[in-house]
């Protein structure tokens, strides 16, 4: 199960990714092509050409895990800008995106940061 509040970041590989590709593979993309640490607290998440696969790399502690998902009906929101940056989300919009939602929710509550209690 993932475990999302330690995750600082969430990063989208944009356009589709070959998901044969395993653990070594990925963190490999993560490091040459978007320039980012694959051993940071951060997801970093791949989606096949049909939109209906992803893989999520995440390191903790000692290793390395590999989550796959894959939809049997329906397909991922994925965003079609096909950039070679990587999209940072938020964990908010990452739930969102699991979910099969668009990642601009205009439905959703705005979010709010209290600085007081009244």
């Amino acid at each position: 199960m993932l475990n999302e509040a330690m995750i600082v970041h969430v990063y989208l590989a944009r356009g589709s990714t070959d998901l044969r590709k395993s653990i070594d593979g990925l963190a490999a993309l993560v490091k040459e092509s978007f320039d980012l640490d694959p051993f940071s607290s951060s997801y970093f998440v791949f989606c096949n050409r049909n939109r209906d696969k992803l893989k999520i790399l995440h390191w903790e502690h000692n290793g390395f895990w590999l989550y796959y998902r894959r939809l049997e009906r329906g397909k991922f929101q994925w965003p079609t800008d096909e950039s070679d940056a990587p999209l940072k989300i938020s964990r908010r919009q990452f739930r969102w995106l699991l979910d099969g939602l668009p990642l601009d929710q205009r439905q959703a509550h705005p979010e709010v940061i209290a600085r007081t209690v009244i």
